[in-house]
Formats: structure tokens, C-alpha cells, sequence
């Protein structure tokens, strides 16, 4: 049995929080393990859908984005309808072919800022991956390498501005830790609340956002 079946079982229990969706949202800083983290939980979930930010960001804009999810994404699950929209090609510079989104009982949605202001009224929970900044950025930028130095510049000191304005860690319901083991949840709140520990394996490297 996977090790996330329990938290899984816990997510489809959840009320539905965008029409017949129960959206779920996964942040943390780039490189602290979230797309890694997401693919384990969707499989848990049966092969819950997930929509990554990378696919809405863009060179130009890296956080305003807020506008193409709302009604691309989150205007059609909100009424039971399958999503559509243009992911971005970081490699050609321009969008791609529309992909699709299905309003599954529950949606993941995974990036950098996935638990903006903005979007929390449409969640019926926000996880952040909790890995600091600079360890997080550290794991980056030794995966992608000296080529996208440049990049990691740029895009620490946006992701650092928008975490100032928009933080989202101290909202979340639960934080994700990773551990030999795996994975470790703990409350939002751990200080008051008591620990909750389901894990699941790791098994390989982890992408960068």
C-alpha cells in the first residue's frame, strides 16, 4: 500500500472547494522538492490532475500569472468543466499546444506562489514544502547547472519579493517536510498543534521547482 493512501483517503473527504473540486495547493520555494512531492501524491490519489505553475509562468512575468489561472483554470473546474489552457515553453519562448484539465474529485495544483492571496479562496488546502530558501535555491541551481545562473539570479530575487508581499507559509495547513524516510507532515501551526506523520519513499532526484 502506498504511504500517502492515508493522506489521500483524508484529501477526498474534504468538502469540495471549486464546484465539485477539492483544489489543493502545493508551494515552497523553487528547488525544495514540490513537483517531486506533487507526482507521488496524484498517484496516491488514483491519478489526480495536476497543474504545474511552470506551465502559466512565463520569462516576462514569473508571478503574474494570477489572471490566466483564475480564467483558464479556475473559472471552468469551478463549474464542473474540463480546463483549458497554453503551457509555456521555456526552451522556445512562447506558448504551446492547449492542454487539457479535468475537474477530478481532487486537483492538485503545484508552484511557486500556488497558495497566493489570490487563489486560497478556491482551496480546500494549501501544503508547503518546507525546505528553506537558500538550501531549497542551492538544489536548483546545482541541478540546472552554471548555464542558467543567470536565471536563478533573476528568479531569486522575484520569488524573494513576491514571498514579501504575498507570503504563503504562514497560511498553509500543513507542512511538508522531507525526511530519510520520506516525507513528514506536520500542522501549519506546529508550535500548538499536535504532529502528523505520514511519509512515503523517495527515489530519485528532485526537479528544481
Amino acid at each position: 500500500m502506498d504511504d500517502l493512501t492515508e493522506a489521500a483517503m483524508t484529501l477526498r473527504a474534504l468538502p469540495p472547494s471549486c464546484g465539485p473540486v477539492r483544489l489543493v495547493a502545493i508551494d515552497g520555494h523553487a528547488g525544495s522538492g514540490k513537483s517531486t512531492f506533487a507526482s507521488r501524491l496524484a498517484a496516491a490519489l488514483g491519478g489526480a490532475p495536476v497543474l504545474r505553475l511552470d506551465d502559466l509562468a512565463t520569462h516576462d512575468a514569473f508571478f503574474d500569472w494570477t489572471e490566466r489561472l483564475t480564467d483558464d483554470v479556475l473559472g471552468p473546474l469551478s463549474r464542473g468543466a474540463t480546463a483549458r489552457y497554453a503551457p509555456y515553453d521555456w526552451t522556445a519562448r512562447r506558448f504551446g499546444a492547449p492542454r487539457t484539465l479535468r475537474a477530478a474529485p481532487v486537483v492538485l495544483i503545484e508552484g511557486v506562489g500556488a497558495g497566493r492571496a489570490a487563489v486560497r479562496p478556491w482551496l480546500a488546502r494549501l501544503l508547503w514544502m518546507d525546505r528553506g530558501a537558500e538550501e531549497s535555491w542551492r538544489r536548483g541551481r546545482a541541478r540546472d547547472g552554471s548555464a542558467l545562473s543567470a536565471f536563478w539570479d533573476g528568479w531569486t530575487r522575484a520569488e524573494t519579493r513576491h514571498f514579501e508581499t504575498d507570503p504563503s507559509r504562514p497560511f498553509a495547513d500543513a507542512l511538508v517536510r522531507e525526511w530519510q524516510e520520506g516525507y513528514k507532515w506536520l500542522p501549519g501551526i506546529p508550535s500548538i498543534a499536535p504532529q502528523v506523520e505520514p511519509v512515503t519513499h523517495r527515489d530519485g532526484p528532485f526537479p528544481p521547482y
